[in-house]
């Protein structure tokens, strides 16, 4: 054989073996990664509350839940379990902030509760008094020169006088009659009774009661005015109404 030949027959054995003891190896598996594991959930939570808007002085109740916290607070309130109620007055509209806090995060919910301020009461005027109420509502009326006819200018006066007393039951009045300083005692103690008198018949018309109501007469022994013309005259010239204690 030539050299050659020699040399392609060994080229040729080497190759035969190495596919030979290539065939012999076993493959050696990957190894398995373990898949990984979940993640850890987030918390969740949810705040309401009942009635959502009161008065000033009334409650509310909170409503609350929570899953997968580890730590539940309330604002103003601190901590809390993790699911619950709580009765709750604020004195002015107030927001509850819900805060969970678990291995997978933090959340947070809110609710308002409304508060409506009830208005200061406002204070009662000061009593008034029976004799002020009497005569801040009652006047007197007048009358011409030696007559005792209630005139047309003051019939009005005289129904507004009744109207008082029909409202106030409890009260009596004196009538008292008056005369200015111009003719005798005697002459003006009659014309006092005549007005006077006159002035309880109005008022009994309007329906006020007569038990109610006593008659005096002062004729002029109790001027309103001392002056000597017709402007005092006038002035007393009256019935003059006063409760009778």
């Amino acid at each position: 054989m030539t050299l050659c030949k020699l040399r392609q027959l060994s080229i040729a054995a080497s190759l035969s073996g190495i596919l030979i003891l290539s065939g012999c190896h076993k493959k050696v598996p990957k190894p398995t990664v373990p898949p990984p594991p979940p993640p850890t959930p987030a918390p969740t939570a949810t705040i309401s509350t009942n009635p959502a808007a009161i008065q000033q002085g009334q409650s509310a109740t909170l409503m609350w839940k929570t899953t997968d916290a580890t730590e539940t607070t309330i604002s103003g309130l601190g901590t809390v379990a993790a699911t619950g109620s709580q009765s709750v007055s604020p004195i002015d509209s107030t927001s509850y902030t819900l805060t969970a806090k678990g291995q997978g995060g933090v959340v947070q919910a809110s609710t308002r509760i409304t508060v409506t301020r009830i208005p200061p009461a406002t204070p009662l005027p000061p009593a008034i008094s029976e004799d002020d109420l009497f005569t801040q509502n009652i006047r007197d009326i007048y009358f011409n020169y030696d007559k005792f006819d209630i005139r047309p200018e003051d019939s009005s006066i005289a129904q507004q006088d009744a109207a008082f007393l029909a409202k106030y039951t409890d009260m009596k009045v004196v009538i008292e009659g008056h005369c200015d300083d111009r003719g005798s005692a005697e002459y003006n103690i009659a014309l006092g009774q005549s007005r006077a008198e006159s002035f309880k018949k109005a008022l009994v018309t309007d329906g006020v009661a007569a038990s109610r109501i006593r008659v005096i007469s002062y004729g002029k022994e109790k001027p309103f005015c001392t002056e000597e013309n017709e402007q005092c005259w006038q002035q007393n010239r009256r019935a003059h109404l006063k409760l009778d204690r």
